[in-house]
C-alpha cells in the first residue's frame, strides 16, 4: 500500500499538433504540488524535446518520459539524453522505458521486435553502466553489442564525456505483461502501468511480489468530474475501443491481452473482431462500463473522493492524471494532496 498518494500530469500523445492548454496545466501542476510531468511519444512527436522546452519553466516537479521507445534510440543515445536532461533540470529527471509493440517497432522504427524482455534487460545495464561512468562501456550482449562486432574493426569501448548529475538517474518501465513486469521490479525502480483497477489486485499481485522499498509506480488515470457518469466514462471507451481494437495486431496485441487478464475476455475479443471491421463505434460502444469505470476516476466530487480511497489502499504511488483542464487538477490537488 502506497503511505503518500501522489500526483503528476501526463501530457500524452500529440494530435495534429501541440496540445492546446498543456503549458497552463504544467505550470499549474508545478505550483499544486503535482510530483511530476510526463511526456510521450508513438509515431509522431518525440517525447524529449516538449519535456525540456516545457520543462524548462518549471522549478519543482520531476520529468519524466512516458515513455521513451527503445527502438527509437541506442542505449547511448537513451543514456546521453538522461544525462543532459538532468544536468538541465537540476537532478529532476525520470528515464521511463519501453518496448512499445510491433507494428511501430517494425513498421515505424524499422526495427526487430523479438525477444523484448532480453532486449530491455540489455538496455537498462547499459545505459546503468553509462550513467555509473566507471570505465569504457562494453557489451557482449546479442542485440546492442558495444564495440559493434561487425565494422570497420576501429570501434573502441568510450566512457562519456559528462560528468552525470547522479549516477543514480531512476529508470522506469512501461510494461503490460505479468514477466515484464515482474522485470521492472528487478531492474528498475517504478512501473508505468497502461490499466490498473484497484478493484483487481490479484491481476498484478504475483508481478509485483519483488517490490523492493521505494519501488514506484505511475498510473495513467482519466479524471473527470461530472454529475452524468455515463457521459463521463465515453471518452475513456473511446479510448480503450481504439487501443484494444486497433493498437496491435490480431494475433498480438498486449492490450488486448490485458483487458482479458483482467476478467473481460469475451469483450476484448469481440471490441477488436469489430474494430477491424471498420465499426469503431461500435466497438466503442462494447467496451463495458465497468471496465472504463474501474481505471478512471469519473462522477461527483464526492465519488470520486470516495473512490480515491480503493487506490490508496493499492501499490500505487502516484496517480497521472490526463487532464488540462487547470480547475480539475486543483480539484484533485485538494481531494489527494
Amino acid at each position: 500500500m502506497a503511505a503518500d498518494l501522489k500526483l503528476g500530469l501526463n501530457t500524452g500523445y500529440w494530435g495534429a499538433g501541440p496540445p492546446p492548454g498543456v503549458e497552463d496545466a504544467i505550470a499549474a501542476a508545478d505550483q499544486l504540488g503535482f510530483d511530476s510531468v510526463w511526456t510521450a511519444e508513438a509515431y509522431g512527436s518525440d517525447v524529449l524535446t516538449p519535456l525540456a522546452w516545457w520543462g524548462s519553466k518549471t522549478q519543482n516537479v520531476r520529468l519524466g518520459t512516458a515513455i521513451m521507445q527503445m527502438s527509437a534510440r541506442q542505449p547511448a543515445a537513451a543514456a546521453m539524453a538522461a544525462i543532459t536532461m538532468d544536468h538541465l533540470t537540476g537532478g529532476r529527471f525520470i528515464l521511463g522505458l519501453g518496448v512499445s509493440g510491433p507494428q511501430v517497432v517494425e513498421g515505424w522504427y524499422g526495427r526487430p521486435f523479438a525477444k523484448p524482455l532480453a532486449r530491455t534487460r540489455e538496455y537498462v545495464q547499459i545505459v546503468r553502466d553509462i550513467l555509473a561512468r566507471k570505465e569504457p562501456v562494453t557489451n557482449n550482449g546479442e542485440h546492442y553489442p558495444l564495440p559493434y562486432p561487425n565494422g570497420t574493426g576501429l570501434g573502441k569501448p568510450l566512457k562519456s564525456t559528462v560528468h552525470p548529475v547522479r549516477e543514480d538517474i531512476p529508470i522506469f518501465l512501461g510494461a503490460e505483461g505479468p514477466k515484464n513486469v515482474a522485470m521492472a521490479t528487478e531492474i528498475c525502480e517504478g512501473w508505468l502501468p497502461l490499466y490498473y483497477s484497484p478493484f483487481r489486485p490479484e491481476v498484478y499481485a504475483e508481478s509485483l511480489a519483488g517490490m523492493r522499498p521505494g519501488f514506484e509506480i505511475a498510473q495513467f488515470i482519466t479524471v473527470n468530474v461530472t454529475d452524468d457518469i455515463a457521459s463521463g466514462l465515453t471518452p475513456i471507451k473511446a479510448m480503450l475501443g481504439f487501443y484494444i481494437g486497433g493498437m496491435g495486431a490480431k494475433k498480438r496485441n498486449f492490450h488486448k491481452e490485458l483487458m482479458a487478464r483482467m476478467g473481460f475476455e469475451a469483450e476484448a475479443t469481440k471490441i477488436q473482431e469489430l474494430f477491424m471491421a471498420d465499426k469503431r463505434w461500435e466497438a466503442v460502444a462494447m467496451v463495458p462500463d465497468q471496465f472504463a469505470d474501474e481505471i478512471s476516476l469519473v462522477g461527483p466530487r464526492e465519488r470520486i473522493k470516495e473512490r480515491l480511497q480503493e487506490w490508496k489502499k493499492t501499490p500505487i504511488s502516484t496517480l497521472l492524471l490526463g487532464s488540462r483542464d487547470v480547475e480539475s487538477l486543483r480539484a484533485m490537488a485538494e481531494l489527494v494532496l
